[in-house]
């Protein structure tokens, strides 16, 4: 099972992956990073910060614009990839395996989760 299988995407191109009971890591689709370009700058916010879904949690820079990144689901940040904000190239490169933002763990209830579409589901819609 490959990656993009066991994914969850919002309709604002952020996804999430179930790591372990109630922990997921949060990132940028390839879809948004694709519509990005070149990504310059990457800001993410302090371990232990807690955000509701739908807030805007990080600020994503590129050639062509700065982007607000939206929470997907409530948590609170128990790791950051720093090395995304040390070379934001990474999330051009891999924006799943390596190019993850933070990982968060899920405060929320089930009906957090219900909005967000599977990979394949989320593909379609973007076409």
């Amino acid at each position: 099972m490959t990656l993009t299988e066991t994914i969850l995407c919002s309709k604002t191109h952020e996804y999430i992956s179930n790591n372990e009971d109630k922990n997921y890591t949060v990132g940028l689709t390839d879809y948004a990073v694709e519509q990005l370009g070149d990504i310059v700058f990457v800001e993410l916010p302090e371990v232990g910060a807690s955000f509701n879904k739908g807030d805007v949690f990080s600020t994503v820079e590129s050639v062509k614009a700065a982007s607000e990144i939206y929470m997907p689901i409530s948590g609170t940040i128990t790791e950051v990839n720093d090395n995304v904000v040390n070379s934001p190239e990474i999330l051009n490169e891999s924006p799943y395996e390596n190019g993850w933002l933070v990982k968060v763990d899920f405060t929320g209830n089930d009906i957090e989760l219900s909005d967000l579409l599977d990979y394949n589901d989320y593909t379609e819609e973007v076409k």
